[in-house]
């Protein structure tokens, strides 16, 4: 696709006499009779050259045809003035032959323009309350498919989770589980889970012990817990950034005290605030109370002010869904710290919702009817959680159908890939050793043999991945690959329906070039899966 759409630039350069100055589109037409690409560039270039656009059409296509040679084989002018291109099987031949020459770095690398960075992601971050539930797996699955789609896209990446081991909810839990030791109900307000009275009766001596060292060690399982499950998904960090640090190591003071020299604190009614609203906010934000109390949001601004101080190009957080009112303030904060506003990403996650015989199950800490991550993995498997917890954008709710996620069946989309790559892997055994390292060997621009649209449609598949992964980088839209990698298992299926793989000659195709294009998408399938963070099985 970067070659096509250089040759569309240089022939439009060449008929202007310089560069278009504007970006030229090519898009894929709705019916294969017009072309395996169209363009509307004769109808942008027309009025520059006072000319009209079929004119121009005619003579951009002659233009083409000489920067693409046999790449094209003609190019048709439609409507008002579009150009359909019909591309040769060379094209097509060459194009796979690009692919497998990138080997694992195909689709890799797409932050080298504009440029990579150094990106801090912060993800997850639950309260250590309780285990992980199927709200925090989604924040799970997409910020550690984030991290792997910006790291394969050439950014360092460095991932975190912030513990909030301090505050108000900290100490309902630590007198939950003071409760549950001493064989007592739990406070209204505090947490009723059974997990509660198991982790108490896991620490010793925990009715007697004082509060602060039952909050500590309660806090340290809790966390244990969280990491053991988050490993069994997949998702690791580079750092826990502990809360309770801000406060016993002076960060947050230190913090105030800048924001104070900046001039953007001030004293009200005995509070010390933030000026937000100078930088963007609705009002004026706590930082700490007249009763001389820190604000949560007191430790927030400290916190990032530290991440400012480690120096990322580009922070990301990845806040719940009842954050949208803390996003004005905290870039307001993080611009009072010094930092550049588009510097910081604050992306809000939507609620999650597991739907079983049509009757929603409920998810709630405190009350203790919610279903862990553990549970929803013990259920479905880690393969289908993360696909249906990834398979819409971040910021629309989503419901997982439990039914269809354990289906094995075509219509369970996560199974359909995954069958998709066990199946070329068992044509790929059925070739053997030697087959398959003739068709490696073989000169793939120079076959003959006229292709089949189903190859021909695969390829194009495939020439659309490097694309995908940018956007899905550019816009921190994992989901997107969901639907990339479904379409791509759908075209090998069209394609295998409608080809013989093993033995194609026989039936008048190219074996050689069909086992290649099995091989590259297999592996282009894996890659897709990998970056999802599900597994690409060899047999099934």
């Amino acid at each position: 696709m970067a070659e096509l759409r250089a040759a569309l630039a240089a022939a439009a350069a060449e008929l202007r006499g310089s560069p278009a100055g504007v970006e030229l589109r090519l898009d894929r037409p709705p019916r294969p009779e017009f072309g395996d690409f169209s363009t509307n560039a004769p109808l942008q270039l027309a009025a520059g050259l006072d000319a009209q656009p079929r004119a121009v059409a005619d003579r951009l296509g002659e233009l083409l045809g000489r920067v693409l040679g046999p790449d094209l084989d003609r190019a048709e002018v439609a409507g008002p003035g579009f150009l359909n291109l019909f591309l040769s099987d060379r094209f097509w031949r060459s194009s796979l032959a690009t692919v497998i020459a990138a080997g694992e770095r195909f689709g890799a690398g797409a932050a080298a323009t504009p440029g990579t960075e150094r990106i801090l992601v912060e993800f997850v971050s639950a309260n250590p309350t309780g285990p992980i539930t199927v709200a925090a797996a989604r924040h799970a699955a997409y910020g550690d498919s984030l991290c792997r789609i910006l790291a394969f896209a050439g950014h360092a990446v460095e991932r975190e989770y912030y513990v909030n081991d301090t505050g108000a909810q900290i100490r309902r839990f630590a007198e939950s589980l003071a409760a549950r030791a001493r064989g007592e109900e739990p406070p209204e307000d505090g947490y009723r889970g059974t997990y509660v009275a198991e982790l108490a009766a896991g620490i010793p001596g925990a009715a007697d012990l004082p509060l602060d060292a039952l909050t500590a060690r309660g806090v340290q399982l809790m966390l244990a817990g969280v990491a053991a499950t988050l490993e069994r998904f997949r998702v690791s960090f580079d750092r826990f950034f502990f809360e309770r640090s801000l406060h016993s190591e002076g960060a947050i003071r230190r913090t105030l005290a800048l924001l104070d020299e900046r001039g953007h604190v001030y004293a009200s009614e005995g509070a010390t605030w933030l000026r937000t609203s100078a930088l963007g906010d609705d009002k004026d934000r706590v930082l700490r109370r007249s009763s001389g109390e820190l604000t949560y949001f007191a430790a927030d601004v400290a916190y990032h002010e530290e991440k400012l101080r480690r120096g990322p190009d580009r922070a990301i957080d990845v806040l719940g869904a009842d954050h949208h009112g803390y996003v004005a303030r905290m870039k307001a904060a993080w611009v009072a710290l010094g930092g550049e506003p588009d510097r910081l990403e604050l992306l809000i996650m939507q609620l999650v919702n597991l739907t079983e015989g049509g009757r929603r199950v409920q998810m709630s800490k405190r009350e203790g009817e919610f279903v862990t991550l553990d549970e929803l993995i013990d259920d479905i498997g880690v393969d289908a959680a993360r696909w249906f917890l990834l398979q819409r954008s971040h910021d629309t709710t989503l419901d997982l159908d439990l039914a269809l996620a354990r289906e094995q069946s075509p219509d369970n989309p996560v199974y359909y890939v995954q069958y998709a790559h066990a199946r070329i892997a068992a044509i790929r055994r059925r070739a053997g050793e030697q087959r398959i390292a003739a068709a490696g060997a073989a000169d793939l621009v120079a076959g003959e043999t006229s292709l089949h649209p189903s190859e021909r449609a695969l390829v194009r598949r495939l020439l659309d991945f490097p694309s995908e992964v940018a956007t899905c980088a550019t816009r921190r839209a994992p989901h997107r690959l969901t639907a990339y990698a479904l379409e791509l298992a759908q075209g090998f299926s069209a394609f295998y329906r409608d080809c013989r793989v093993v033995g194609a000659g026989e039936e008048g195709g190219d074996e050689a070039f069909r086992l290649v294009l099995s091989g590259a998408c297999q592996a282009t399938l894996a890659r897709a899966l990998d970056l999802l963070g599900v597994e690409a099985p060899e047999s099934m």
